[in-house]
């Protein structure tokens, strides 16, 4: 990290515009991370953007609140359930839709698919096309 504790925050925007940086604080109202098994939300923070050599990186600053992937979404309620229906074989409901959907095939060909490629994505795509 940089030892910028005690420097003038004006002096610091300068240098960074000399090196090209540019820094934009932005007015979000939420923002969530999704990982395999959680969501992070975080719903008040301070989001900064910073633009160095044709690279955006954004640096959340706040507490989340953890909730389980899918919590927060609503839908129709089958479509909770045939999720649940598709974990009881180790297959997730969400890859089953994908190989589904880029194979053009039915769910179940996809599931059978993917269980004979122990999961593979790729491979049970290739393998219904």
């Amino acid at each position: 990290m940089f030892g910028g504790g005690g420097m003038n925050p004006r002096k610091m925007k300068q240098m960074m515009e000399q090196m090209g940086i540019d820094v934009t604080e932005l007015d979000a109202e939420e923002v969530v991370i999704k990982t395999a098994g959680e969501e992070l939300v975080f719903s008040d923070a301070q989001v900064t953007r910073m633009d160095a050599q044709g690279q955006q990186t954004y640096q959340v600053v706040g507490e989340p609140e953890s909730r389980e992937r899918g919590a927060g979404e609503s839908g129709s309620g089958s479509e909770g359930d045939a999720e649940e229906a598709g974990s009881d074989d180790g297959v997730p409901a969400d890859d089953v839709e994908l190989v589904a959907e880029r194979a053009g095939v039915d769910s179940d060909a996809a599931r059978e698919a993917l269980e004979a490629a122990d999961g593979d994505l790729a491979a049970a795509i290739s393998r219904l096309e």
